[in-house]
């Protein structure tokens, strides 16, 4: 299991468009994927799970993987919050 603190970039933080593209990258992989903040985890193919987040830019979300290609999805989902 992989996890890694990450800060949401993107300027809008996390509303509709941008939860969809961030399931459609999460979902490329096998792997379980969970984003976590403040008490709540949900998984990261969910885009109703993820909607309920409400997370918006600068905020920062801990991104766990567990599966055969759990750093590849770290990375390019890091990669996918960082992005401005």
């Amino acid at each position: 299991m992989v996890s890694k603190k990450i800060t949401i970039k993107i300027p809008t933080g996390l509303e509709a468009r941008p939860v969809a593209l961030l399931v459609q990258v999460a979902s490329q992989y096998e792997s379980a994927i969970y984003v976590e903040c403040d008490d709540k985890k949900v998984n990261a193919k969910s885009i109703m799970g993820m909607m309920s987040l409400g997370l918006a830019a600068g905020e920062e979300v801990t991104v766990s993987a567990e599966g055969t290609d759990e750093q590849t999805a770290i990375d390019n989902i890091e990669k996918y919050l960082s992005s401005k």
